[in-house]
């Protein structure tokens, strides 16, 4: 009884110091870290010692996961937390060997993105354009349509990351300049070209929230937050009531949405899966090759209208 206890202590304790070096190290947030210490716990409830963990025991377990209705991707998570746990272990010296090497992932099928057409874009541009116009709005209302709408055509020029668009800074309204400089995840900045109709929106929120003797500071869209700015959460609530002016299933609609009518778009009028990796900002060409569907239809569309035996009937 007192090995299992001492046994007991030590998973533990090597589980908190692990999750200490995810918050000090990393920077892990505190959902973060409750995740981790939630998946860890119940692999201790499942092994002999989470620590002294075999091979046998890791594979037992993460096949376990389906037989419990764990989702491929919850399995697959719970299998790379072991894996994060025991390359500490090993770094540590608590271990020269790592159990988890000979468990194959969960294999995982990523869901192809909720994506507006061009025509349901143009309605929901549209439909706040309209309320960005309404002339018998009361001052407060009408510069906060006009800035729903600079957010709208944002987004959907750019393909910016919602939190990237509702954090720009105040000096992403030069008008002289025909693009973005935007700093992304990880501190890398790009660089992205904005079209008139964004150009257009924004130059008319700052003009009316200049009128409205609202001084910007910091940020372009400045709000009465934690942060600053507009929250994310505020603009996509806005987002859901211009898609319900427009006719639109609120329910359907996200700032994320956007950003991959944005991707979907471009790749379907002929652009460069590469050059749409380097304008949504990922660092690795397999995030952006979930729209690769898109690019699927339009190989078969070129080889079915132009290839010299498309049009031949079969014998």
């Amino acid at each position: 009884m007192s090995g299992q206890t001492g046994r007991a202590s030590r998973d533990f304790g090597l589980q908190e110091a692990f999750l200490e070096m995810l918050a000090a190290e990393r920077g892990a947030s505190r959902n973060t870290l409750d995740g981790y210490r939630r998946d860890l716990d119940d692999v201790r409830q499942h092994c002999r010692s989470l620590a002294a963990a075999t091979s046998e025991e890791i594979r037992a377990y993460v096949g376990s996961l389906a037989q419990r209705g764990f989702a491929a991707s919850s399995q697959a998570r719970r299998l790379s937390a072991l894996r994060q746990f025991f390359r500490f272990l090993i770094e540590e010296g608590e271990r020269s060997d790592d159990p988890t090497a000979a468990t194959d992932r969960p294999k995982t099928r990523r869901p192809l993105p909720t994506v507006l057409s061009v025509e349901e874009v143009d309605r929901l541009l549209a439909a706040a354009r309209d309320g960005a116009g309404d002339a018998e709005a009361p001052p407060g209302r009408g510069v906060a349509a006009l800035r729903t709408w600079a957010l709208l055509e944002l987004l959907y020029a750019t393909g910016l990351r919602v939190s990237e668009l509702v954090s720009l800074p105040v000096s992403a309204a030069r008008a002289d300049r025909p693009y973005l400089i935007v700093r992304g995840k990880g501190g890398r900045e790009r660089v992205v070209p904005l079209n008139e109709a964004a150009k257009n929106a924004v130059a008319a929120y700052v003009t009316a929230r200049s009128g409205a003797g609202r001084e910007p500071g910091r940020w372009l869209f400045p709000a009465a937050s934690k942060e600053g700015h507009l929250t994310r959460q505020a603009f996509a609530r806005d987002l859901k009531a211009v898609a319900a002016n427009a006719g639109l299933d609120p329910a359907k609609l996200s700032p994320h949405v956007l950003r991959h009518a944005f991707a979907t778009h471009l790749l379907s009028g002929g652009a460069d899966l590469r050059a749409v990796q380097t304008l949504l900002g990922h660092a690795d060409i397999a995030t952006t090759q979930i729209y690769t569907h898109v690019l699927d239809e339009r190989l078969q569309e070129l080889v079915a209208g132009h290839h010299p035996l498309a049009a031949r009937k079969p014998f």
